[in-house]
């Protein structure tokens, strides 16, 4: 049975949750680091929110770990290419929370607006300032959404109900997802130019990092009103204080800050400028949402291999899992007899699928074919850290997708890009179920990879066989199934055998069937 940590406070309902589908869970919060290594070593996953940091550190103590599941959206307190490195799963929880966040977004733009806080101080002082707190309407005015994803796309629906007109910068953004919501796809310029209202809806990347700097605040449309209820870091705070006390921003909005908590910060005290302590997604319903479904996701997981919402490897449904399972052991074989025949002479990877192969998701495929290759580098390769493995040694990766069928009803190749040329290794399925190699460097042959095997290249001659057969046997090494494949230019050229063995080969019994007259070349292999 998996066992789950939740290290921060949730609702309860999320270890109900764990527990109904079949995992122990332990609620233990508040832990230090040290506290908190010291106990990771017995779970296999982790469920957490702001509160705790998962370090390299605590990721090496973490000896048991498959999963870590993020309630919420934010994973800046996870170190994801550590995780990633050790074959851990992250996962975060991008729409349990971004109708809330939406809504602070909508709610801090009327502020601005409307300069509620400042507004409510006076009056509570016994002040009636009634012409000093001259707003704006939102009708007709035009909102730029940097960012036009989740939440950005609810704040977009929401100002369109508003009678406000809504243009987005996003790269990600298709024209046809624009037309479907109703808005305008600029660029960054042209939103700065024309927007009267700004709002970030955009994760904190390289990218993203201060994109609202001095430069991009100096393009803007003067006396125009910014909200950030996304990440800390999008907004240069220094220039901002600027702006705004210059005028060209009219009004600032942030519900985050490059650090937090923010209990001191230059922008406090500027005129213009309206706080809240990273309310976005703080009300009731987004809590119990993104707790429920963060135990949900790691709970499937865990026990059935359904993959949802994860941030470093393709995600994979449980529904998808029974169908997608066979491929993914196929591409595995695949991507590790082609690791343990070509080794470092490899340089890329294509990953070809093709008839019934390529109605699926191709992304679990690739992943598998990685795992298998990676094999020939690394003892902890799995379906995570395999396309981290590849991108360091400098493969190319590519996918190619053909919805023809051809001999097979469906096909999974894999084309191994070499210094000379190219070889590949081809599979099928038989029965839906069972995979078969069906080709490997142009010689067709069909074979189940299988435990311990032996690969030979020979000439195509009489006797051949004979002569393998008593020198393994001689050894006592038991032959369980025989393989055999030879290219086209008929006998006296090459021929493969794949031999499924009882008990892995010795050295020794190698090097006496290398010394076989014919031999081109031996491989021992392992599809353990």
């Amino acid at each position: 049975m998996p066992k789950v940590l939740i290290s921060d406070k949730m609702n309860p309902r999320a270890a109900d949750i764990f527990r109904e589908n079949g995992c122990e869970v332990d609620v233990i919060t508040g832990q230090t680091p040290e506290e908190l290594k010291d106990i990771i070593g017995n779970y296999d996953g982790l469920a957490i929110r702001s509160s705790t940091t998962v370090t390299a550190e605590l990721l090496e103590a973490a000896t048991k770990l498959k999963v870590i599941g993020r309630a919420g959206i934010g994973v800046d307190n996870v170190d994801i290419p550590a995780a990633s490195a050790k074959g851990v799963v992250v996962m975060n929880t991008p729409f349990g929370n971004s109708i809330t966040t939406a809504e602070h977004a909508i709610a801090m733009m009327f502020a601005l607006a409307r300069q509620l806080p400042q507004a409510d101080l006076s009056t509570q002082q016994g002040k009636w300032e009634k012409s000093k707190f001259m707003g704006v309407e939102l009708t007709s005015k035009t909102l730029g959404l940097i960012g036009a994803g989740n939440i950005g796309s609810i704040v977009a629906d929401r100002a369109l109900g508003l009678k406000m007109k809504v243009i987005a910068f996003d790269p990600f953004l298709t024209p046809e997802r624009a037309v479907e919501l109703g808005i305008e796809k600029v660029t960054l310029d042209e939103l700065l130019g024309r927007a009267d209202f700004i709002t970030l809806h955009t994760p904190l990347t390289d990218q993203t990092r201060n994109i609202l700097d001095a430069e991009a605040l100096g393009k803007v449309k003067p006396g125009v009103r910014i909200i950030n209820c996304a990440r800390g870091g999008l907004i240069d705070e220094a220039a901002l204080k600027v702006a705004l006390e210059s005028g060209q921003v009219a009004g600032a909005a942030l519900d985050v800050f490059a650090q937090e908590p923010a209990k001191e910060n230059a922008l406090f005290g500027t005129e213009g400028l309206i706080c809240t302590p990273h309310l976005g997604a703080s009300t009731n319903e987004a809590q119990v949402n993104v707790a429920l479904q963060v135990a949900e996701q790691m709970a499937d997981y865990l026990v059935k291999g359904g993959v949802t919402n994860a941030l470093n490897m393709p995600s994979l449904s449980a529904e998808q899992a029974p169908k997608l399972k066979p491929y993914m052991l196929l591409a595995t074989q695949l991507g590790t007899i082609a690791g343990q025949l070509l080794g470092n002479k490899i340089k890329g990877v294509s990953v070809e699928v093709e008839g019934a192969a390529a109605e699926l998701d191709q992304k679990p495929i690739t992943a598998a074919v990685l795992a298998g290759l990676m094999r020939a580098y690394s003892d902890t390769v799995n379906m995570v850290n395999a396309p981290f493995l590849a991108k360091d040694r400098g493969l190319d990766v590519r996918e190619v997708r053909r919805d023809r069928e051809g001999d097979y009803h469906t096909l999974v190749r894999v084309a191994l890009k070499l210094e000379d040329g190219e070889k590949s290794v081809t599979g099928t399925l038989f029965g839906n179920a069972n995979p078969r190699l069906v080709d490997i460097f142009g010689v067709k042959i069909e074979a189940d990879l299988r435990g311990p095997m032996l690969y030979i290249v020979n000439r195509d001659e009489p006797g051949f066989i004979g002569r393998l057969g008593s020198t393994l046997g001689e050894a006592s090494v038991n032959i369980g199934t025989f393989h055999l494949g030879r290219r086209n230019d008929g006998p006296g050229g090459d021929a493969v055998l794949l031999l499924s063995l009882d008990s892995p080969v010795e050295e020794p019994v190698l090097w006496k069937v290398c010394q076989l007259p014919g031999v081109r070349d031996v491989k021992a292999l392992n599809f353990a």
